[in-house]
């Protein structure tokens, strides 16, 4: 196998700068890597380079209309919680738990597949945490561990393989991608220092905004919200519960690198998460998702229905489909 033709060249620095960045002439010019620089000021540069990074990595246009055009909005959100559970019980980081989020949204965005059905979302969603995990963890779970739970197919190895590489070829490899968890962690550092006078109110933002973030990609109104409006509205949202006194000056200074228009969209996106019910992402089921298991005694086995997965629905040639996909059963012991 010729290993040259795995190589991902995202090459994002080419691209046009988006016009609705503000560049602050006081920042330090990106390729500028002196140490005189501050912290914070390292930070803004890093800042605006996941600015420039992020349009590669959104979701096609119109990915909402869709959503709601093909009935994908439950799907789409048992989806995504199903990536939450899992990462939580491997504890995964939250850097593949958005990632996979991230290339769940772009996958389907751009792979319009005439009718989706359930066995689909879920390889789909196997295969981007599998991808997620493998380009962040150092340590992984297996194949086969991934599936016990929360599913109503099982798939062997090899058909989640492929359905990775047809992931990977729809992607254009572009896995580094630039997350509203992306943002968050360059937004604790950026004029931050000077506000807490603990560890402790620090950690406590970071769980706040990072609870938000993650109430966000659940959210079928947030999918197309930028990951940087997403960041900071969520920002704004834990200052003021935390630390209402300094937020408005942290905010004036964040939102000096956009555009008016920008500005708005932060006020729009900060509204929806005051207007969302604020639960825990992590073990919130709704009352429609009645195939999550409840608890530890549900055990999930394989039944006697055998079915095909077949995967030329994802643009894969007819001959690599003839694959065996598993239908489980939820029983209780």
């Amino acid at each position: 196998m010729d290993t040259t033709s795995l190589l991902c060249d995202e090459v994002w620095l080419s691209t046009p700068t988006p016009d609705y960045l503000n560049y602050n002439d006081n920042i330090p010019p990106k390729t500028d890597t002196s140490a005189e620089y501050s912290s914070t000021q390292v930070s803004e540069v890093d800042f605006l380079i996941c600015l420039e990074k992020e349009e590669l990595y959104l979701p096609k246009k119109g990915f909402l209309n869709y959503l709601q055009s093909q009935n994908l909005i439950f799907s789409r959100f048992r989806a995504i919680q199903w990536l939450i559970k899992t990462c939580t019980r491997f504890n995964l980081s939250l850097v593949a738990l958005f990632n996979a989020a991230n290339y769940l949204d772009r996958f389907i965005s751009i792979n319009h597949c005439h009718e989706w059905k359930n066995w689909m979302m879920e390889l789909l969603s196997v295969a981007c945490l599998s991808v997620a995990a493998k380009f962040s963890e150092t340590s992984l779970p297996s194949l086969h561990e991934i599936q016990m739970e929360g599913l109503d197919h099982t798939f062997e190895p090899i058909t989640i393989q492929q359905m990775e590489l047809i992931l990977l070829n729809t992607l254009k490899w572009r896995l580094s991608s630039t997350t509203s968890y992306s943002f968050l962690e360059l937004l604790m550092t950026m004029k931050m220092d000077d506000l807490f006078q603990s560890s402790l109110l620090k950690d406590l933002l970071l769980d706040r905004v990072t609870q938000l973030l993650l109430q966000t990609i659940l959210d079928y109104k947030m999918v197309e919200c930028r990951p940087s409006i997403a960041a900071i509205s969520a920002m704004w949202c834990g200052m003021e519960e935390l630390m209402p006194s300094q937020s408005q000056a942290y905010l004036t200074h964040i939102t000096g690198f956009f555009n008016h228009i920008h500005k708005d969209e932060i006020v729009k996106c900060r509204d929806i998460m005051l207007e969302t019910k604020l639960v825990d992402p992590v073990y919130d089921c709704r009352e429609n998702s009645e195939k999550c298991p409840s608890s530890p005694v549900t055990v999930l086995l394989k039944g006697g229905i055998d079915g095909q997965a077949d995967l030329s629905i994802f643009n894969i040639k007819e001959s690599e489909s003839n694959i065996q996909a598993n239908k489980r059963r939820r029983m209780n012991r």
